[in-house]
This record gives C-alpha cells, structure tokens and sequence, in this order.
C-alpha cells in the first residue's frame, strides 16, 4: 500500500507549480502539496515541526536562497536533515549535480520539456518515495 505523501515544493516558477499540481491529480493521487517559493519561505514552513513533509521536491534556481543554499541549512539541522530531498531542474550542470549529492541530496531529476514525460518522471520519484521505508517508518 503507497502511503499518502506530504510534499513540501519549493519551487518560485508558477507555472511549475501548477504543471506539478496537475500531474498529481491526473495521476489520481492523494498527495498533499505544501508550496514555498523560495528557500526562506520554506525555511519558515519547516519551522513548525509539527507540520513536517514526507519529502521535498527542491528547484535549485531560486531567488533569495537559492536550492544550493537552502539544502545545505537543511542537512545541517539534526532536526530535519533526516527529510529525503529531491532537486527537481532544469540545471544539467554538473558542478551543481556533484555539490548536491556531496550536501546530502536523496535524487537530483532533469524537468524534461514534454509534458508526458514529466509526468512519467514524477509519477516514478513519488512511486518510490511513498513505498519507501523510511516515510512509512
């Protein structure tokens, strides 16, 4: 049984937000999505410990805190560095790709520009996470 997600997106394009939102519901899942802008206001969101998200799907170009930066805080807190991250972009850079997984990242995914196939792509990332082990611990 796939456990019902609660996703914390950070994302500050608008139109990624809504292509993630319809992915979900054209999926039919049951998902809860929290949204942030930007890693600042993520960081206030991840303030009330009570509210925790499953997983974070994080955008590494950001204004303000940038995905990088804001990665990095949250590996460094005990308190939430357990919360599996997953960088969802557009960046194929590889100094960004080797940097997150040296901070700790749990999956580093290229948004493809077909819609199907960034459906497909999600559909796997939330697939996994929500039969994972640690989020069903």
């Amino acid at each position: 049984m796939n456990k019902k997600l609660k996703i914390l997106l950070i994302e500050d394009d608008m139109i990624e937000v809504m292509k993630l939102n319809r992915t979900i519901t054209s999926l039919k899942l049951q998902h809860e999505i929290i949204e942030a802008n930007n890693g600042e206001e993520a960081l206030t969101i991840l303030e009330k410990k009570s509210n925790l998200p499953d997983i974070i799907l994080l955008d590494l170009n950001m204004p303000k805190l940038n995905g990088i930066e804001f990665l990095s805080i949250l590996k460094n807190n005990d308190q939430l560095k357990h919360i599996p991250t997953v960088i969802l972009t557009t960046s194929s850079n590889k100094k960004d790709l080797k940097e997150c997984f040296e901070i700790g990242v749990s999956g580093y995914v290229l948004k493809p520009l077909k819609y199907d196939d960034y459906v497909a792509k999600v559909s796997k990332i939330l697939d996994y996470w929500s039969t994972n082990e640690l989020i069903n611990d």
